[in-house]
């Protein structure tokens, strides 16, 4: 039997002989698996800590999106007090359910710039351009056309080159938009923001309206549990445990190389070990990838001392080069005759209506995900002078100290000096209240301006804690999350980003018709004094930058600099452990101006492909 394996089934997943073990049951991992399990001749095994959740509305119906942060089928992670954010700590919602985060998202489906895959490859990690990715974030995609008078109504443009048809993934424009969206566009166009009629063409700058990952029938959300694994899962050769704890690699050690052997977990109480005959690949995520190599003893020595750890594989970069997209959300008070999501929180009335709605007919509130999107430059209105000023800044720091200096900060630098048409700054805006922080009156009606920075100087890491007594840091320990948020040379640059930005976000809210459906800045709240007096948002973005759920990175791929400069190749492959691999966002080595759930896809499709290529050629 496989398929959704339950806690009495374990001794069936154990009989089985595997050629490939997939750790994380998540959005590559199941890509990844799934994959694999084309082939005949292989035998794929997948641990996942999470179950199944196939049929929860929080995470089929779209309109409960982020209705399951902090339940069950959240890790419920949260980072060490920033003191960029003064002293602030940050709760970071990962996946801990079958399909991982995919499970959890937005459903936002985009795609970054050419020059952001680009740049990988510019680090030396040969096939991760563009070019090199197109054709696995095309074969991931089941893209579903709108007809004409969608496209005029909503301006959900494409270009269908660079979409996929026939992929697991279904993605479609939503059938339902909130009251701003109408204005959206409009407003944008008045401040010099052109819609962008194919943005996933290789550049997504200025407006558009976007598309999301839900099926186009049933309008549920469509991820990689239901799209990848379930219709795949009676196959004998794809073989699940969910609710299986991972808790270290067996690595052993033949002549002078460290191999990657198997798998200990604990299921249903017990503890086990399960064999592979082939590989190993870590698909954890980018908080949980590095706390498992580091458990395994792989990682920098002065962590793994620390923790109890013997050092097995010499690895510096592991838990390194964290990259995160900060966010802050500014409320606007709308007029009461906008409909908000919200009610449907607050009204069982309306929530009953929306319900039925969404069950007879799949339509209505319950349909709709923010779509409302822009990406620009910051020299769309920062001056180039002080761009370069910034940039010339962070070049003699960096001189100052050459370790610091590093290939990916250069090519961030750059992309301040030469004014690269980029999308360094990301706005959506919805008919909602997003904010942690703010608590609406009784009986007004909110809406939010998310924005969010894309590339961010600021880099932090992910490590196993210290210990004391003897002890062994373990899985069970939740690990040290420091993004280090606006800290060093680059952290300062990009507090003064989110600041300029932020005064763009308030100017497009006070530009019609946008404008029109807006009563007034509720969070910040407005200046009751003189309306002209330029408001000085440093303090708020201190106060109430959160986390955009998009952490990258912590096992990137080295590139020319090899083991030095990351923690993998561009085959995925571990440096210093044969037979392992990780294969999830956090191979990204540079950050993207994208939400990254499709690339992650892609990336899941293109190491099945590496992983079958390999094992193919072995057998030959």
């Amino acid at each position: 039997m496989n398929g959704d394996l339950s806690p009495s089934n374990r001794e069936t997943f154990l009989s089985h002989k595997f050629t490939h073990i997939v750790v994380g049951g998540g959005t590559a991992g199941l890509v990844v698996a799934t994959r694999l399990s084309e082939d005949p001749n292989i035998t794929v095994g997948i641990l996942e800590a999470g179950a199944p959740a196939y049929n929860d509305p929080r995470i089929t119906v779209p309109g409960k999106f982020g209705e399951t942060l902090g339940t069950q089928y959240d890790w419920q992670f949260a980072t060490t007090e920033q003191s960029g954010l003064g002293g602030r700590s940050l709760p970071w919602p990962r996946g801990r359910v079958l399909g991982g985060t995919s499970a959890l998202n937005f459903m936002t489906w985009n795609r970054g710039c050419r020059e952001d895959y680009d740049a990988w490859e510019e680090l030396g990690n040969e096939g991760w351009g563009w070019d090199g990715l197109m054709p696995f974030f095309k074969k991931t995609e089941n893209f579903h056309a709108p007809d004409a008078e969608h496209q005029k109504q909503h301006k959900s443009y494409y270009n269908k080159d660079f979409h996929g048809t026939g992929g697991p993934i279904e993605t479609v424009y939503s059938a339902h938009y909130g009251a701003s969206h109408q204005h959206w566009h409009e407003t944008c166009n008045k401040l010099g923001i052109n819609t962008n009629e194919s943005h996933f063409s290789g550049s997504n700058i200025g407006c558009w309206t976007s598309l999301t990952g839900v099926t186009p029938d049933t309008r549920e959300r469509s991820y990689a549990a239901t799209a990848y694994y379930r219709p795949n899962a009676k196959r004998s050769n794809l073989v699940l445990l969910t609710e299986a704890f991972v808790k270290e690699l067996v690595l052993e050690k033949e002549g002078e190389e460290w191999v990657a052997k198997g798998v200990k977990f604990t299921h249903g109480g017990e503890e086990h070990v399960v064999k592979t005959e082939g590989e190993i690949i870590i698909s954890c995520g980018s908080v949980q990838s590095p706390q498992l190599l580091e458990v395994s003893g792989v990682g920098r020595p002065e962590v793994l001392k620390a923790a109890g750890i013997d050092v097995k594989v010499d690895s510096p970069k592991v838990g390194e080069n964290l990259q995160e997209h900060m966010m802050t959300a500014m409320i606007v008070q709308v007029d009461d005759s906008v409909i908000t999501p919200d009610e449907l929180r607050s009204n069982p009335e309306a929530a009953k209506a929306a319900d039925e709605e969404y069950a007879l007919h799949r339509k209505g509130p319950r349909t709709a995900i923010p779509s409302s999107v822009v990406y620009i430059p910051f020299s769309h209105f920062i001056p180039s002078r002080e761009l370069h000023a910034l940039g010339s800044h962070l070049l003699a720091e960096s001189k100052k100290d050459s370790n610091r200096s590093t290939p990916r900060d250069r090519i961030l630098v750059d992309r301040l000096l030469a004014d690269k048409n980029l999308g360094q700054i990301e706005y959506n805006f919805d008919t909602a209240n997003y904010s942690p922080f703010f608590k609406g009156e009784p009986g007004k009606k909110y809406a939010t301006m998310l924005m969010m920075l894309q590339y961010p100087f600021s880099q932090g890491s992910i490590h196993i804690p210290p210990m004391k007594d003897g002890k062994k840091a373990t899985m069970d320990q939740k690990p040290i999350i420091d993004p280090k948020y606006y800290q060093g040379p680059g952290g300062e640059v990009d507090f003064k980003m989110m600041i300029a930005c932020q005064e763009f976000a308030d100017k497009i809210c006070s530009t019609k018709p946008l404008a029109d459906i807006i009563v007034a800045r509720a969070y910040p709240p407005a200046s009751p004094h003189d309306a002209n007096t330029k408001f000085d948002f440093s303090d708020w973005i201190r106060e109430s930058t959160i986390t955009d759920w998009h952490p990258i990175g912590t096992c990137s791929m080295g590139g020319k600099d090899g083991i030095k400069g990351g923690v993998i190749d561009d085959r995925l492959r571990v440096y210093g452990v044969k037979g392992l691999r990780v294969a999830d966002a956090s191979i990204m080595p540079l950050h993207i101006a994208a939400h990254p759930q499709a690339t992650i896809y892609g990336i899941g499709e293109k190491a099945a492909s590496l992983i079958r290529e390999d094992w193919e050629k072995a057998r030959a």
